[in-house]
């Protein structure tokens, strides 16, 4: 098979590519370092320029197999071509020969990018784009740095722009929406993708980037229906599946998210995190034994899947079963999680806090909630600071304190009530049976006989 090995290469096609098996390139291109010619029965019929971006269908020890313009495959030298890495200088070179050619920024632009040199990239953008360079890609491809450089306002600007030269670019669009889902604006992200969706009306891709946006919007109908069409096309899909599940849960439908992650673990039985989810969502339902049977199994997968562990000791600590509830495995897997997450989540903290308390390890429960209450986010401090008044009375966890306290405060009284009437009859009954007994007899000691 010939290889290029000069300046001016003829390429030798391999194959013709037939249309109905198209070939999956490599992730990266690579560049053209010299002009290269691709020549059939002598005569040259596609030309590679030098700076050009080739499509790797293979690579091999010393060669890239390329597709070429015209669609045919070609074998070319891995020295006559470089990975977008290591272009910069030939794209110096063809800005120096050809200093007002914008095209040339852009794609030295992507080189100065993957070495991480973000703000020469942006300035070779800007520059092509100041020479008049102003096809639609050079501002989506500039709204990709921006974005993800977490600059979305610009990112944004950039692909309006775009799509103001080229209404029809769906990439500016899915690239628009993606930057909108950065910056929270989750409705404008769903419309973009719906705009996509008119024009790819069964992509699943971006159907679950919709179902994700309206989720976030807290549109979990909307979601739901867009996970419910990509199932309608494809069963088996298994994204669709859990993000499905996951709507369920948030929608408390906790028997219909318990069965849907069962659906999943059908198509997956080695994800963890299945197995978590519906043990989590049995446990809702009262289902504790299969939920514990659920958490072992996830972390049978994952030994060090700390969510697993925390749900586990919630799990054993709270459990109304007294079958199921073991305090002392729920203060095990409450300090497995912790250890796993250095001490530092809450949610970990606060399992180790409710095992304690369950296990009547109270001066240890207080301990931990005092720094669950130091960490909460503030929305939720009203709740930890009341678990660590309960512990401090030597109450275990209630998922509604304020409730349980009411309630114990009210059986308290009744069973105070209770000793008290119990007392009062006791008193009665003594006082009663004094009264119907005759006196006794008493007998002198000097008192004659009769």
């Amino acid at each position: 098979m010939p290889l290029v090995v000069a300046v001016a290469m003829i390429i030798v096609p391999l194959a013709n590519l037939s249309a109905d098996s198209p070939p999956t390139p490599l992730e990266e291109p690579v560049v053209a370092r010299v002009e290269m010619k691709l020549a059939i029965d002598e005569k040259v019929v596609d030309v590679i320029a030098k700076g050009d971006l080739l499509t790797v269908l293979e690579e091999r020890e010393n060669d890239y197999v390329i597709l070429t313009h015209d669609g045919s495959k070609g074998a070319i030298d891995k020295v006559n071509a470089a990975r977008i890495a290591e272009s910069g200088d030939i794209y110096t070179d063809l800005i120096k020969l050809n200093p007002t050619e914008g095209r040339y920024y852009t794609l030295r632009a992507s080189s100065w990018w993957a070495l991480g040199q973000v703000e020469k990239a942006l300035d070779d953008f800007d520059h092509a784009i100041e020479l008049g360079y102003t096809e639609a890609h050079a501002y989506t491809s500039r709204g990709l740095f921006h974005a993800a450089m977490g600059n979305y306002d610009n990112a944004i600007s950039d692909y309006n722009e775009a799509l103001k030269i080229d209404s029809d670019d769906l990439a500016a669009v899915i690239n628009r929406a993606a930057a909108y889902m950065s910056r929270g604006d989750y409705l404008m992200a769903a419309a973009d993708y719906t705009v996509v969706l008119e024009q790819r009306t069964n992509s699943t891709a971006i159907l679950h980037q919709r179902a994700i946006a309206w989720k976030a919007a807290g549109r979990m109908d909307d979601a739901a229906a867009d996970f419910d069409k990509i199932l309608s096309l494809n069963s088996n899909d298994y994204n669709a599946v859990m993000g499905l599940g996951y709507i369920r849960f948030q929608q408390q439908q906790w028997q219909q998210a318990a069965e849907t992650f069962g659906k999943a673990i059908e198509l997956n039985s080695e994800d963890a995190v299945a197995y978590n989810n519906r043990g989590y969502n049995r446990y809702q339902i009262g289902q504790f034994a299969v939920a514990l049977e659920d958490y072992d199994a996830a972390i049978r997968l994952a030994p060090e899947y700390s969510l697993a562990h925390q749900n586990r000791a919630w799990l054993l600590a709270t459990a109304e079963d007294e079958s199921i509830r073991d305090p002392a495995s729920a203060v095990d897997s409450a300090r497995k999680a912790c250890e796993l997450t250095n001490f530092e989540n809450v949610g970990d903290l606060s399992a180790l806090a409710a095992a304690l308390a369950a296990h009547g390890d109270f001066e240890g429960a207080v301990g931990w909630q005092e720094k669950v209450v130091d960490l909460v986010n503030p929305n939720f401090k009203s709740f930890a600071t009341k678990m660590l008044k309960r512990y401090q009375d030597e109450r275990p966890f209630a998922i509604d304190p304020d409730k349980a306290n009411a309630e114990e405060k009210a059986a308290a009284e009744l069973e105070a009530k209770a000793k008290q009437q119990a007392r009062q009859r006791a008193e009665q009954q003594a006082l009663g049976q004094q009264a119907t007994e005759p006196p006794p007899t008493q007998l002198g000691e000097d008192q004659p006989p009769a």
